[in-house]
């Protein structure tokens, strides 16, 4: 049973600072996790956020909402998960050290052991 987690990596010093897990990626799951980054920025600061092309990110309100925080939009070229490798290497270092070695009975289960994951990843 596939899970949607979608985390916002700050590349300054690779700290998670906004995440979200749903059953499915839906705006709302979007704009949560946008509304908690937005709130971690620093004023007059113009940070790009890079995301790969995923429907998303190619959503009309969804880009309306980095324009009014002047967040510069970057997406990956289609099929090159290179262009995302910071993320593509915290996705891959969450299931070798979390996931692969777990079972989980449900999704709040699995939403706990995420977010133990990502403090351990800010303090590591």
């Amino acid at each position: 049973n596939q899970k949607c987690t979608v985390p916002i990596i700050d590349l300054f010093n690779n700290e998670v600072i906004s995440c979200s897990i749903s059953e499915r990626p839906t705006m709302p799951m979007i704009d949560d996790i946008l509304m908690k980054a937005f709130a971690r920025l620093d004023a007059g600061t113009n940070p790009v956020l890079h995301s790969d092309q995923g429907w998303q990110y190619r959503h009309q309100w969804y880009q309306y909402q980095l324009r009014e925080f002047g967040i510069i939009q970057s997406m990956s070229r289609k099929g090159n998960c290179l262009d995302n490798a910071c993320a593509e290497c915290f996705f891959g270092t969450l299931k070798s050290e979390s996931f692969y070695t777990s079972k989980f009975k449900d999704i709040d289960e699995l939403k706990i052991a995420i977010e133990d994951y990502i403090r351990y990843y800010n303090t590591r």
